[in-house]
This record gives structure tokens, C-alpha cells and sequence, in this order.
């Protein structure tokens, strides 16, 4: 096999994974952007689009785990020279990952009205909530399919195919935004917040079935189920288990942080909205870089190159904290200007422009975590991964979260307390790869 540990590689590895990788916020941000400048009920409008959004995101993240888990397997094989053994393994994911979202959709669906109750959401927003998800809803199970997919092409050392969907996703999605939510004159009455999700939806249907094409043609891998079930099927079902519950705390803190946003006002939660979409838009960004050290930790692993794994740790991490430092700048310098991308209701930009510089300062912390968390899912630690969650969440983020708001820190309390998680999750992962892997190099 080739040197993998070159830039050339990581580089035709990390780019179309990072393009890949924003196209998805892309899509929750172009709603955003667009719901937010709508004239009639825009506060309303984007207050709901940011609670559903959030609860789907909950909701993918949790199931989405998946594609994680067939990567770090499939590149595991793949280095020990044995891709051949697993064939039939991703198949088998792919169907009980659909089978599960069918059941979580189902299961809302019903009681969905309460859900947004909790979160706080009340008259004209929880009507918003209610129609909006209606209909963003049945791209649920059509995302989790184009993940496993993806999940599957990741193993295979392949990020172009997983970019070229997500791109065409993000086109067509930001195409339809326009199109539907203001309207065409003479041909197409605007549908205001309706229009954003039947985009969402369209732009997910048109991903699935790109997906399926590239999958069919572009692979050996068949959609016809083979029994019996893989001997690596029950590997990957724990190791989903540990991201999902790892993923439920996750979502543990973003959903409180909705949840505090919105009792403090719809504007509030408006520059919530806006905060969180760029915070997981700079995420998936620098995610490029650990996608590739997911992709190949995993294939390293395999071929027991300890050394090697050290200094694609070091090289991934250099190349990403250089980005975050490139977005940080970006965002001191259009400061006001990305503000305005998403509303101008002046009482919203206000209270955004009044924390965004936290989620400015914590890019280069974000990162050790994201680049650390993309190499422990790729060498399979996903039990590490959950504790280390449960742990930044339970003890770190929630006790932060309570204490800024008893001393009336209000938003900037909550962005503070995401810092504090985030400084939690990468100095665990930091430690343990310290301790773990390190004397492996000697060995």
C-alpha cells in the first residue's frame, strides 16, 4: 500500500471530507439565513426553525452513529488487506438503520406538539414548530440512509463521492430556499417557513437517491440482504450503542441550551439560532481534517503502524488549528457583516453580536476536540468517547450552565458553558491517547 502520511494524501482525504462536511450545516444555516429575512413573523418564523432543527439534529446525531462505526470497521479491514471479509456487513447497517429511523419517526411523530412544549415553545412559534416539522420530518429516514452510504465510501479511503452528494444536496437546497420560501412571481406563491422545509426535504430525497446510484455502480457492495448477520454486525451495533448514548449527551446540551435561550425570549432565541448554525458550521469545518483522521487511524490500526498514527495525530492537528485560526480571523473581520446574513432585526443582532466573539476565541479549543474525537472514532474507542461525553456534559457543561444562570449571565452563560464543555472533551481525549497509544510506538 501507498504512504498515507503524506500531505497529498491527507489533503485529497480531509477536502472533499471538509466540503462534505459543511454542506450538511449548509443546510440548517441557508434556512436559517433565508427563514430569518422573511417579512411576515420572521422572528417567529426563525425562533422555529432553530428549536426543530435543533430536535432533528438530535435526532440524526443519535441514529446518524452509524456511518462512524462502519468507517472505523471498514478502514480497520481495509489496512489489514482483508476489505473482502466484511462485504456483507454494510448492507446489514444500512437496513437496520433505516428500520430504527422508521421506528423514531413514528414514535414522534405523534407526540411531537409536547416535545416542543418542553422546549419551551408557545403560541405562534409552537404552531411554526408543528407545520415546519411536518414536513422536514419524512427527510429523516432519507438522511440516515445517505449517511450509512457515506459511512461506507469513508472506509473505503473514498471522500469524493460523499463530497460530490453533499454538494449537490447543498445546491439544490439553497435553489429550492428561494424559490419556495419567497416565491416566483407568476409561478410559484411564496410558502414562507412551509417553503424552507419542503426544500429541506426535496434537497434530502435528491441525496438518498444519489447515494443509492453511487452506491449500485460505484461499488461491489449489494442492497439485497444476505443472512446470516455478519460476526462484525454485533462490533458495530456496540460500538453505535456508545456513540448513541455518547450522542444523547450531546444532544443533552444542545437541546438545554435551546431550552434556556428560548425562556429568555423570542430574540433571544433568534441570536441562539444564528449562534449555532455558525458554531456547527465552523465545526463540520475543521471536521474535515478529522474525518481523514478517522478514515485513516482506522486503516493504521489495522496495519499495527503505531508511529505512523502519531504523526498523522500531529500533522492533522496542525493543518486544522491552522483553519480555525484562518475562520477566527475571518469572524473579527466581517464581524457585523455575518450578522446580517441571517436577520436585521436589529434586538436579534444585538444579543447575537454580544456573544459571538466566544464562539470566535473557541475555535482553536474546538479543535484539539474534534481532531482528537475523529481519531478515536476511526481506532474503534467509541466506549472512551461515551464516557467522555457523559462526563463533559453531566459535570461540566450542565453545573456551568446552572451557575451562569444564577448569577444572570443569560446567553452569554450558555456560550460560556459550551466553552467549558469543549475545553472537558479535548483535554480527556488528549490524555488518554497520551497514555494509550503513545507507548505502542515502542513496542
Amino acid at each position: 500500500m501507498n504512504n498515507p502520511l503524506t500531505f497529498k494524501n491527507i489533503n485529497k482525504l480531509a477536502i472533499p471530507a471538509t466540503i462534505a462536511g459543511i454542506a450538511e450545516p449548509l443546510l440548517s444555516i441557508t434556512d436559517t439565513a433565508i427563514v430569518g429575512n422573511i417579512e411576515i413573523d420572521g422572528i417567529e418564523s426563525l425562533a422555529a426553525a432553530g428549536i426543530v432543527g435543533s430536535f432533528l439534529s438530535m435526532l440524526i446525531w443519535i441514529l446518524g452513529q452509524t456511518r462512524s462505526a462502519i468507517s472505523a470497521i471498514i478502514s480497520q479491514y481495509y489496512g489489514a488487506g482483508k476489505i473482502d471479509e466484511v462485504k456483507s456487513l454494510p448492507t446489514q447497517a444500512i437496513y437496520l438503520n433505516i428500520t430504527l429511523s422508521i421506528i423514531i419517526l413514528l414514535a414522534t411523530i405523534f407526540v411531537i406538539e409536547d416535545i416542543f412544549r418542553l422546549l419551551n415553545a408557545t403560541g405562534k412559534i409552537l404552531d411554526y414548530c408543528i407545520s415546519y416539522y411536518a414536513i422536514r420530518v419524512w427527510g429523516f429516514p432519507l438522511t440516515l440512509f445517505t449517511f450509512a452510504v457515506m459511512g461506507i465510501f469513508r472506509g473505503l479511503q473514498n471522500t469524493f463521492y460523499p463530497m460530490l452528494i453533499a454538494i449537490i444536496g447543498a445546491i439544490l437546497n439553497v435553489v429550492l430556499d428561494f424559490a419556495l420560501v419567497y416565491g416566483i412571481p407568476n409561478y410559484i406563491e411564496p410558502m414562507y417557513l412551509e417553503g424552507a422545509a419542503w426544500a429541506s426535504l426535496i434537497a434530502q430525497a435528491s441525496m438518498a437517491l444519489i447515494a443509492l446510484v453511487l452506491l449500485i455502480t460505484k461499488t461491489n457492495i449489494s442492497l439485497k440482504l444476505r443472512l446470516p448477520f455478519h460476526d462484525e454486525l454485533g462490533r458495530l451495533v456496540l460500538m453505535s450503542l456508545n456513540l448513541f448514548v455518547r450522542t444523547l449527551a450531546l444532544n443533552t446540551a444542545l437541546i438545554l441550551a435551546v431550552r434556556e435561550a428560548t425562556s429568555l425570549g423570542d430574540k433571544y432565541i433568534g441570536a441562539h439560532t444564528i449562534a449555532i448554525n455558525i458554531w456547527l458550521f465552523s465545526a463540520f469545518f475543521i471536521d474535515g481534517y478529522a474525518g481523514a483522521g478517522n478514515i485513516l487511524a482506522g486503516r493504521l490500526l489495522g496495519e499495527k503502524n503505531y508511529k505512523g498514527l502519531n504523526l498523522l495525530l500531529k500533522m492533522i492537528l496542525k493543518y486544522a488549528l491552522i483553519i480555525s485560526i484562518i475562520l477566527m480571523l475571518l469572524g473579527f473581520l466581517f464581524y457585523k457583516p455575518i450578522g446580517h446574513l441571517f436577520s436585521n432585526d436589529k434586538p436579534v443582532l444585538l444579543v447575537f453580536y454580544s456573544v459571538f466573539y466566544i464562539i470566535l476565541i473557541s475555535l482553536p479549543i474546538n479543535t484539539v476536540a474534534f481532531i482528537y474525537d475523529g481519531i478515536f472514532k476511526g481506532l474503534g474507542e467509541m466506549k472512551y468517547l461515551r464516557n467522555t461525553l457523559l462526563i463533559a456534559t453531566f459535570l461540566g457543561f450542565i453545573p456551568t450552565l446552572f451557575i451562569t444562570k444564577y448569577f444572570d449571565l443569560g446567553i452569554t452563560g450558555i456560550w460560556i458553558s459550551f466553552t467549558v464543555w469543549m475545553i472537558i472533551r479535548g483535554g480527556s481525549l488528549v490524555y488518554k491517547f497520551k497514555n494509550k497509544f503513545i507507548p505502542l510506538i515502542h513496542i
